[in-house]
């Protein structure tokens, strides 16, 4: 499966400095359904994974989370969007579990649930976080300046956790992953250029 994984905070939708703690804080980023339904309708499977420390802080409960995850997922359906399964890490950073990224254990459940091959998988995120956890299973990465991507990027991070594409956006991500694959299948008609080198930038709009 050439599977697609999506962070949340910052990728699908807005991320906010006091967390999404109810469904009328989760806004959508402009362009995040429409990339996520370009993505389906060219055939890669959708999986979301997103840390929720807020659960095991006390901020809200579980029921709310997954409470706006099924109001999420609602409308991504009326979007003719299919998203094949989610995972959320509801653990604190102190707690040390391997779920949190940059962990990799929601990737990793993922893959083996779903019999995935990493090294054909590319992870969107918005935090270096989600590109350690993407590295550590063999997937490709995509990091998009929404979020905390803008951010992140001037940290000068390890090189060990520069991401393979750095994009403005999930619909300038999606639209990349569909040209790539395009050149891939017919790399005479087409001349973009695939991900495999490290920390490529596409220009800003």
């Amino acid at each position: 499966m050439r599977a697609i994984f999506l962070d949340r905070d910052g990728v699908i939708n807005e991320n906010r400095s006091d967390h999404v703690k109810t469904w009328d804080e989760f806004q959508f980023l402009p362009g995040s359904l429409e990339a996520m339904h370009l993505l389906s309708e060219a055939g890669y499977p959708l999986f979301i994974v997103t840390n929720q420390a807020i659960i095991n802080r006390g901020i809200v409960t579980a029921a709310t989370v997954e409470m706006i995850h099924q109001r999420m997922l609602q409308i991504m359906r009326k979007c003719g969007i299919i998203v094949e399964d989610l995972r959320y890490c509801p653990h604190r950073p102190d707690e040390g579990c391997a779920c949190r990224k940059p962990a990799p254990g929601m990737l990793t459940s993922l893959i083996q649930a779903h019999q995935i091959d990493p090294q054909t998988a590319i992870m969107i995120g918005d935090a270096l976080t989600d590109i350690a956890a993407a590295r550590a299973c063999g997937c490709r990465t995509i990091m998009v300046r929404t979020g905390r991507g803008a951010v992140d990027l001037t940290e000068k991070p390890d090189t060990l956790c520069l991401p393979d594409l750095v994009v403005d956006d999930l619909l300038a991500a999606a639209r990349w992953i569909i040209a790539e694959q395009a050149h891939l299948e017919s790399p005479a008609d087409t001349h973009v250029p695939t991900l495999v080198g490290r920390n490529q930038t596409e220009p800003s709009r």
